[in-house]
């Protein structure tokens, strides 16, 4: 049928040809390509663009030493500056798209892995944790700063003072004149701390290696690895007498110094078997607590028929005290073999 029509076709026009013979044109065209050989169509490389060797030599800079952690763009700027033309910093993003080398290439933040601090006290002046929060001054965004120093074993405050600025200097002048008020000795103390300027200071180091004292210091964002400075300045802050707002340095330091003695003195703290701090780091706790232990005793000699446990125990002073207690493995006792 398409021969039919092809022959026609030389006398009249395709067109006459497909309707005298009730041929669809489209389907003539559609066998005429079918029936053509198909060549493979050379692909042209505009004359823009770079040749093979170009882009080897683009992708060559772009990976070696000097510009592996650089964006196109910087290699570019350096590149241009430095009187050298490779390409557009465009095309060096196709390059490097077309061999699936596109990445971050900027050297990326990596936080070093802080170990989490295990911290023993099992006698005063052992084990140090020291700490800076800000009181409220007389206007707004005045502050004056508490500096606190306060042993973990008996919680007494061995040392503080008040600032109007957060400093290294005066850090080190309060750990350098407590070390000497408290005869602490080389090899004898850790100091632990968060990550404060202070804290963390050069001066501050370096003083505890002269004092030979051990320095320690919590993780990034990790309140509970200093919690016995947080829970004193939570108490500190919780008092009735606590004011909005101090007038001056002075005050400050007035309040301060009378919150300590009683703090110190005369606070029976939960943590240390009801005793108070200068109690427990004087040495005088055993005494008290073999004077209670006399008075339960008493008290249940004269009335045991209200004690139905048997004669009372005075709450006891804690052996130890850790910052972060190390998780230990539960040990499972084997049941022994039954006899045969």
């Amino acid at each position: 049928m398409i021969a039919s029509v092809e022959h026609l076709a030389e006398s009249v026009s395709l067109r006459k040809a497909c309707q005298a013979l009730a041929v669809p044109r489209s389907g003539l065209y559609r066998q005429r390509r079918a029936t053509e050989p198909q060549g493979i169509a050379e692909p042209t490389l505009s004359p823009r663009a770079l040749q093979p060797t170009e882009k080897a030599e683009v992708r060559q800079v772009l990976n070696s030493e000097r510009f592996a952690d650089q964006a196109p763009r910087e290699v570019y700027a350096t590149l241009i500056d430095e009187g050298k033309y490779l390409c557009s910093w465009r095309t060096m993003y196709r390059i490097l798209d077309e061999n699936q080398e596109i990445r971050e290439r900027r050297n990326q933040l990596r936080h070093p892995n802080y170990a989490k601090p295990e911290l023993l006290a099992t006698q005063p002046n052992q084990l140090w944790s020291w700490d800076i929060t800000k009181l409220l001054g007389p206007t707004k965004w005045t502050y004056y700063y508490l500096y606190n120093i306060l042993d973990v074993f008996s919680r007494y405050s061995v040392g503080w003072l008040i600032a109007e600025r957060e400093s290294a200097s005066l850090a080190e002048e309060l750990i350098a004149a407590t070390c000497v008020r408290q005869g602490i000795q080389p090899g004898q103390l850790t100091i632990h701390a968060d990550r404060g300027s202070s804290m963390s200071s050069k001066p501050v180091a370096l003083l505890m290696a002269d004092l030979g004292v051990t320095k320690t210091h919590s993780r990034p964002h990790v309140s509970n690895d200093n919690p016995f400075s947080e829970a004193q300045f939570k108490t500190l802050k919780y008092r009735p007498d606590y004011p909005d707002r101090f007038g001056c340095q002075q005050d400050a330091r007035a309040w301060a110094g009378a919150f300590f003695r009683w703090y110190n003195y005369e606070h029976h703290h939960s943590a240390v078997g009801l005793l108070t701090p200068a109690d427990v780091h004087f040495g005088r706790a055993q005494t008290i607590l073999d004077q209670r232990q006399q008075v339960l005793q008493a008290a249940y000699l004269k009335n045991p028929e209200r004690f139905v446990k048997g004669p009372s125990i005075p709450t006891q002073l804690p052996t130890a005290v850790w910052i972060n207690p190390p998780n230990l493995p539960l040990l499972v006792e084997k049941p022994s073999p039954s006899p045969s």
